[in-house]
């Protein structure tokens, strides 16, 4: 995992590394930031990057994020998913998949904003490791690197 990527600066947002893991037999390799608003650094959410693909990721997605409620409706989420398209594009990955339960409309918005094809909608596997009852489908994206 490459150590350039601790802090990772926009004109508005910094990403602030708060874990980096080298992942297991199940779990991908991946960085995960806090997401810092630049004008008074508040932390308005967190997302991460996993590098690399398995069975797991497919359903899971490579980039996770979450934006704190007070501060949605202000495209952070897109700007921090540009933001670590980097990191991945930089450990090789030429694509990614990004995931969302199929209710979601905010975070498909985003991922479809990113520039990210709809690649199915579908039931998730109990042998995935996050399944539990009740979970809802998942959008798969596929988002080509160049």
């Amino acid at each position: 995992m490459n150590a350039e990527f601790e802090r990772i600066e926009t004109d508005e947002l910094i990403l602030l590394l708060a874990e980096k893991n080298p992942g297991d037999g199940i779990m991908l390799p991946f960085y995960y930031y806090d997401i810092i608003r630049k004008s008074d650094n508040a932390v308005v959410g967190k997302i991460s990057v996993r590098i690399g693909r398995n069975f797991h990721s497919y359903y899971n997605g490579n980039i996770g994020y979450e934006v704190y409620e007070q501060y949605r409706g202000n495209c952070y989420a897109y700007k921090a998913c540009v933001a670590v398209l980097t990191v991945a594009k930089a450990e090789g990955m030429d694509y990614i998949y990004i995931t969302c339960a199929e209710s979601n409309k905010a975070s498909y918005k985003t991922i479809e904003k990113l520039g990210a094809k709809l690649f199915e909608i579908c039931e998730v596997p109990q042998s995935y490791f996050a399944w539990h009852e009740g979970m809802e489908r998942q959008r798969i994206y596929r988002l080509v690197l160049k």
